[in-house]
């Protein structure tokens, strides 16, 4: 029985995709979530962004505490990752990795990337996953769970899209 395998870079290229994002939870003294309001959605979200080509999720979570809050954080253990089916304008299944970032002794450090985000803010765990879109508030509570387990969550799209 003979078979013709495609050449490795056609192969590749027919395998699906997925879009990549990745977060990093920051919590200060009184045990709050650090959330940031972008200014181009209608909801906060944990801070992180989209990985960019060839980046390991982990320096991609580091980069956009910089960016966004002006924090050098270095990325602690994975906490949550998150698969979400393809919907509305996104025609992949997004996954999202959820880095621990720690406790921020300092809060003024912070320094807000105005271009995109309009506020950040410390929220109780239970307020801030009602600030997220129903698809991604699972997250608070899977890392919550995930920080006090040192045990990282997988969370599959079988939730309310």
């Amino acid at each position: 029985m003979s078979q013709t395998y495609l050449p490795p870079e056609q192969w590749y290229a027919s395998l699906p995709t997925v879009h990549l994002s990745a977060c990093m939870l920051l919590t200060d003294d009184a045990d709050r979530v650090l959330l940031v309001k972008p200014n181009y959605r209608p909801y906060w979200a944990v801070p992180g962004g989209m990985v960019d080509d060839g980046e390991p999720p982990q320096v991609c979570a580091a980069r956009e505490v910089g960016e966004e809050l002006g924090l050098q954080v270095l990325p602690g253990a994975l906490l949550v990752v998150d698969w979400v089916p393809p919907m509305g304008d996104r025609p992949r299944p997004m996954m999202n990795f959820i880095f621990d970032g720690g406790i921020i002794a300092d809060p003024s450090r912070i320094r807000l990337q105005t271009d995109e985000l309009d506020a950040a803010r410390f929220w109780p765990w239970e307020e801030a996953a009602t600030k997220l879109p129903a698809t991604t508030a699972a997250r608070i509570p899977a890392a919550r769970t995930a920080r006090k387990n040192q045990q990282t969550i997988f969370l599959p799209a079988e939730r309310d899209a």
